[in-house]
């Protein structure tokens, strides 16, 4: 059965009016769903929402879903040691969090995803990968794709195509990879490499590798038609009708709770406040009139706020009052430059009327902004 597009598929406002208990209730024991949206931070939720509610000893669910430009890091990560979130914000580029663990992922329109959801007993993700290559060798037989020991699929036993990342609950799990089919490469690799200098963390770091998309390889190939073999393969080995259920993930109606959940993933608090403990030491090159100062800088940040600061000035530089008042002011604020920009604002009133002083302090103001 040829995977249903949103226009012509004239059963899906049944079925998301249909009452949960029917519709997640189906007597084969499997289910195949798809997303209608492209928001990372919906479709992250629908994971967490089908492991704390689904009874996985009845159902076994595969979830399909695409998301807009996002970077998507692992929960125990550090994003500012991930990727670059300066221009992330440039290009409008979400960052989310996710509630497995591993490594950082680029996502957008050319990139599938897929989560398996079981019950803990009967978690397999070789098994699942092994499914998606199957998959993808009946589709097309001259594909040179296989499972690695890490977990990845390879293409052309060099390229990576596929990532994975699991979460084990008491009694449910489920495993997600990716897949890369045309991926923009170049936003990729620009947005995956921090710019940071001088940061320790103990935060579980992200393996390189090279990638490639599965397009480059063979261009006849769609997302629509490996989605369609991925979800004939699943049925197949799960012994279902193959049946492509697409479900919106902002409807209260068909997954109750699930806008909470979406925005829980969306804070501050769990997107950059979930970071592991890590300090940052760093030299700033501020270049004034005719020469190059050098201000070394320490800072201790947890829960993504910053707990310990330290500033280094040659003496006579600045009056110490001065940056005195702006390590105070920095202990305790979020390492974020959105609240560091509005409190150096107000530090900048305090400075004398001096336009020396003034001068240097505002240097080292913008300074500590760009550091952020």
């Amino acid at each position: 059965m040829v995977l249903q597009s949103l226009k012509n598929c004239l059963w899906l406002p049944c079925v998301l009016r249909t009452p949960k208990a029917c519709f997640w209730s189906t007597p084969s024991g499997g289910l195949i769903i798809q997303s209608v949206s492209n928001d990372v931070y919906q479709n992250l939720a629908v994971e967490d929402w089908i492991h704390d509610h689904m009874d996985l000893e009845k159902q076994q669910v595969l979830f399909l879903w695409r998301n807009s430009p996002a970077v998507v890091i692992g929960r125990h990560q550090n994003p500012w040691q991930e990727c670059n979130l300066r221009l992330l914000r440039q290009k409008n580029i979400k960052l989310a969090r996710r509630r497995s663990g591993g490594g950082t992922v680029y996502h957008d329109l050319g990139n599938i995803n897929l989560t398996f959801f079981t019950t803990r007993k009967k978690y397999e993700r070789m098994e699942n990968l092994k499914l998606v290559v199957k998959a993808l060798k009946a589709l097309r037989p001259q594909l040179d794709v296989h499972v690695t020991d890490r977990y990845d699929i390879l293409l052309d036993r060099q390229y990576k195509i596929s990532g994975t990342a699991a979460k084990l609950g008491r009694t449910s799990a489920y495993h997600h990879c990716t897949l890369l089919c045309n991926a923009d490469k170049f936003v990729l690799s620009s947005v995956l490499k921090s710019p940071f200098k001088g940061l320790k963390s103990n935060a579980t770091p992200s393996v390189p590798a090279l990638v490639k998309n599965l397009f480059e390889e063979d261009p006849s190939l769609t997302s629509e038609m490996l989605l369609d073999a991925i979800a004939k393969e699943y049925a197949v080995q799960h012994q279902i009708d193959h049946h492509i259920t697409l479900i919106n993930p902002a409807d209260e109606t068909l997954l109750p709770g699930i806008s909470d959940k979406t925005k829980e993933l969306q804070t501050w608090e769990w997107v950059y406040g979930k970071t592991p403990k890590f300090s940052i030491s760093t030299c700033l090159n501020m270049v004034y009139k005719d020469s190059v100062l050098d201000v070394k800088v320490n800072m201790d940040v947890k829960h993504g706020r910053i707990e310990v600061c330290n500033i280094d000035l040659p003496e006579q530089w600045l009056p110490p009052v001065l940056y005195s008042e702006l390590v105070k002011s920095l202990t305790g604020s979020k390492f974020c430059p959105n609240e560091i920009t509005t409190l150096v604002t107000t530090l900048l009133r305090l400075c004398p009327q001096d336009d020396e002083l003034h001068s240097r302090w505002s240097l080292l103001c913008e300074n500590m902004i760009r550091l952020i």
